[in-house]
């Protein structure tokens, strides 16, 4: 089930009246904020939800996407889970949120950008290369299932960091491949989460697929997202909270991780998934 949320950060309706304020730009609060109900129990969690019902949560969320990408008005649309006090969940019945905006998130941002630079040099997707490395090294891999990973990323910023990842290329997880077994993933999202809740008491959990690209004629908004197709990869990255303090979050865009990827990783592979 998806509602509006009670208390939106933005609100549909109206035009978003960009306007210069001096060197600043100032518009107003216009997107969509919604909340996706994961399961109707009321003391269950996503992890204890079968790979059925994790399945029609993921369902929700791609349909969501695909169809608030239909206002040309958002640029991004951003799923996202805030689990625990200490990540700021919002009530304790297990839900989700989608949030659509009119700018690019500057994380995702960065990301984009950092995929297409690397696509320009190499005609390559980054995240393609990231997932064979990390398969043959085996040293960051927590799990996989069917076509999808999932690793402690190289550079975590934060302890046991995982991204879920498909090992084949697909930019837009709104239009899944025709044989993508979402299955898989689910399972592969279940077992992950029931290692995190074993090493944190909170995460944050966010979806990262690419932008709205396209105009109202089907085509790209500019030359900017040109290769967007081949250079950027969707994926689901999980940051868990350990400790209240973190210079990780003290420090802005500058993350200390006291815990190695590659310990992370072997720690999480021998957690318990029926915990």
């Amino acid at each position: 089930m998806v509602l509006p949320h009670p208390d939106p950060l933005y609100r549909v309706e109206g035009d978003p009246g960009r306007r210069a304020d001096g060197i600043y730009d100032v518009m107003k609060p216009v997107g969509a904020d919604e909340i996706v109900i994961e399961t109707p129990e009321h003391d269950r969690k996503l992890e204890d939800l079968s790979e059925d019902q994790i399945m029609m949560v993921m369902e929700a969320w791609r349909l969501r996407i695909e169809d608030l990408k239909r206002d040309f008005r958002f640029k991004y649309v951003s799923v996202y889970k805030n689990y625990g006090a200490m990540a700021g969940q919002e009530g304790s019945h297990a839900h989700s949120q989608i949030t659509a905006t009119t700018f690019m998130p500057r994380r995702v941002l960065y990301e984009l950008r950092a995929a297409r630079d690397w696509y320009k040099e190499k005609e390559r997707c980054v995240f393609c290369d990231i997932v064979k490395q990390e398969e043959r090294q085996g040293k960051r891999i927590v799990d996989t299932h069917g076509e999808f990973v999932a690793m402690c990323p190289y550079a975590s910023r934060v302890p046991y960091e995982v991204w879920l990842i498909n090992r084949r290329h697909n930019y837009m997880f709104e239009q899944l491949r025709p044989d993508t077994n979402l299955r898989h993933l689910a399972a592969l999202l279940r077992r992950v989460l029931r290692r995190v809740r074993q090493v944190a008491p909170a995460y944050h959990m966010v979806l990262h697929t690419s932008p709205n690209t396209i105009h109202p004629k089907g085509e790209l908004l500019s030359s900017y997202w040109n290769t967007i197709v081949e250079d950027y990869h969707w994926h689901i990255e999980i940051l868990p909270i350990v400790e209240t303090r973190s210079k990780s979050y003290s420090i802005k865009e500058v993350y200390f991780n006291a815990i190695m990827p590659e310990d992370a990783a072997e720690r999480l592979r021998k957690l318990d998934t029926n915990s």
